[in-house]
């Protein structure tokens, strides 16, 4: 069986530092890792009109804000098919078929559908294309045939649902569909960034990104204003790490050599942990640190978003390819789909026979 990437982002907004390290960094890595024999990453425009339809200019508007930020972290186009999901028109006929597998009780216990209800006070007002979205998510990992989705923790719940639908399927029309799993990042504190306000996640609607675009000022006045430690008033306080956005961004972030270059007084994180658990370490010192190795990490990312923003045309024919390629693909799946439910009535040269025999039989 071949081994299989399908991941995306809502074309909401830019991507922010939260999304780089719980999923951007990883595809990466996974891209050129060369275990895989395809990988697809979807801009999934059709999904972020789920809650967006009011509003498409939005949408339309971060196709290529997105675009731009998946080649600046290192997305080769060449390694990675980029598509746009409402260019894929089967993903639509297969969300359809998938609905009448799922009943409303079990959409209504998925922790990420609640959380994000609870989180834009829809309650009644809750479009019907967004309370469904884990199904038409569970028609974009199965049209592509995907093995692996590298998500965060808060996605969990949507690959089980994908893969409740996909027993389901086989159950009733036959092995047609593949299982999908999971695919974590390796930090566990890098599941699901905090905001820079200390807040439970870094969320666009929240305003508590630090995003992958931003310039090197913008950057700076983010981090130098971030929530800390509330208790740790004088550089002698002893300091809290755990819930501290600094330090959580730091364990992400930070390497040793981060620290030989701009902390020589620290070998490594747990060092620079202890010292500030203890007293003695201020927090502006702290930000600091953390600034200079954002801007690390940043600075060649804006070098190849820049590279990219000046020949915008390319990114376009980048997106236009990858959704032919695409639809390729998941117009195979939908074919396979419709003959496991036998519903391919004009491909299946069987049908107008069957029904002549029956006609037949009962004169």
């Amino acid at each position: 069986m071949k081994k299989v990437i399908l991941t995306g982002d809502r074309p909401t907004g830019r991507l922010h530092i939260g999304h780089y390290v719980g999923s951007l960094k990883r595809r990466v890595e996974l891209q050129n890792s060369n275990e895989f024999d395809e990988i697809y990453i979807m801009i999934a425009d059709s999904q972020a009109l789920t809650d967006n339809a009011e509003n498409p200019e939005k949408v339309r508007e971060n196709i290529l804000q997105v675009a731009l930020d998946y080649l600046a972290c290192g997305i080769d186009p060449n390694k990675t098919t980029i598509l746009v999901q409402s260019s894929i028109p089967a993903l639509c006929e297969l969300n359809m078929y998938y609905l009448n597998l799922v009943t409303v009780a079990r959409l209504q216990r998925n922790p990420t559908v609640k959380n994000e209800i609870k989180m834009r006070d829809f309650e009644a007002t809750i479009p019907v294309g967004f309370f469904t979205y884990p199904i038409s998510q569970a028609a974009d990992i199965t049209a592509f045939n995907a093995t692996t989705i590298p998500v965060g923790d808060d996605q969990l719940p949507m690959i089980e649902q994908t893969q409740e639908i996909v027993h389901k399927f086989n159950s009733i029309y036959g092995e047609t569909l593949t299982l999908p799993k999971a695919c974590l990042p390796d930090d566990e504190s890098c599941f699901r960034l905090v905001g820079t306000d200390g807040k439970a996640k870094m969320s666009k609607s929240l305003n508590n990104c630090i995003y992958l675009s931003d310039d090197t000022n913008t950057v700076r006045q983010k981090v130098m204003s971030m929530y800390t430690d509330k208790n740790h008033l004088r550089i002698e306080d002893k300091g809290n790490t755990k819930d501290n956005p600094v330090f959580i961004y730091l364990s992400c972030f930070a390497k040793d050599e981060h620290f030989a270059k701009y902390l020589p007084e620290y070998h490594n994180l747990q060092e620079m942990k202890e010292h500030y658990e203890r007293g003695g370490l201020g927090d502006i010192k702290c930000k600091k640190f953390l600034f200079a190795v954002l801007e690390d990490v940043l600075t060649p990312i804006r070098e190849r978003r820049k590279y990219y923003e000046d020949r915008l045309d390319e990114v376009y024919n980048i997106l236009l390819n990858g959704s032919k390629k695409a639809n390729e693909v998941a117009n195979k799946t939908l074919e396979k789909v419709k003959k496991a439910m036998k519903i391919d009535y004009f491909s299946d040269s069987s049908f107008i026979q069957e029904m002549k025999n029956k006609f037949s039989t009962n004169k």
